[in-house]
């Protein structure tokens, strides 16, 4: 049964159907073992708000679809459902312990319009309708630092070109990076695609958050630590 946004309302799945997940994330899913609230929010705040793939095949494409890739702790992915809540936001987060941080909050700030994919986000990506998305978020992802790993990346120019599928006319893609090769390896791909216009007139634009880009912790973090962070803006040509 789904909502009247198109999402599952009380989404359920076999212990088989879970099983057939493939994973194709690189690295842990896990850190520290969930208790108390954290173990809680997954095991009932999860099941009500989370993603189920059929239902995004006929997702509403005439509504305000925001998709986040990678929302870490949900902090961004909270505060953007808050201060928009005519949108239908999706979050994916294959990182166990990042889920359940956003699904409490979610939870405990009573947002009734996000729901989370808590495993790759690719699995989104094969099942959405194009021309269903409005904007697309991808802020920090890993860097793969070594280059015989830059493979592993999530943004590579079939994704782009995933994207762009995906999005309407005029949709916005944000990315975010507070590290330098990573930035110029997005900006990089991104100019390079045709279906995508930058959108800085001034290096404010790259180096200045816009003021509906609200820092999270892992942000601030970076900045104390002295990493600048990079804000790239595209329009969907």
């Amino acid at each position: 049964m789904t909502d009247n946004k198109g999402y599952i309302k009380d989404p359920t799945r076999s212990e088989e159907q879970r099983k057939e997940r493939k994973r194709k994330v690189y690295g842990r899913r896990m850190g520290r073992p969930l208790r108390g609230d954290r173990k809680k929010a997954i095991e009932e705040t999860l099941p009500e708000i989370e993603v189920n793939l059929d239902d995004l095949k006929t997702l509403d494409i005439n509504n305000k679809n925001w998709l986040e890739i990678g929302f870490g702790n949900g902090e961004h992915l909270v505060w953007q459902s808050k201060h928009n809540p005519d949108v239908h936001y999706i979050g994916c987060e294959p990182f166990l312990n990042g889920v359940s941080a956003c699904a409490k909050q979610i939870d405990d700030e009573d947002v009734t319009n996000a729901r989370i994919w808590p495993d790759d986000a690719r699995m989104v990506l094969e099942n959405l309708p194009n021309d269903s998305l409005e904007r697309i978020f991808l802020l920090h992802p890993d860097p793969w630092h070594k280059k015989r790993h830059h493979k592993r990346r999530f943004l590579q120019t079939e994704m782009l070109t995933r994207f762009a599928e995906l999005m309407k006319k005029g949709a916005i893609l944000r990315m975010a990076s507070d590290d330098p090769s990573m930035a110029e390896w997005m900006l990089e791909k991104a100019l390079n695609h045709p279906s995508f216009e930058w959108l800085a007139t001034s290096a404010d634009d790259w180096r200045k958050a816009k003021p509906d880009w609200p820092q999270t912790r892992y942000e601030a973090k970076g900045i104390e630590a002295g990493r600048k962070p990079y804000y790239l803006e595209f329009e969907r040509l």
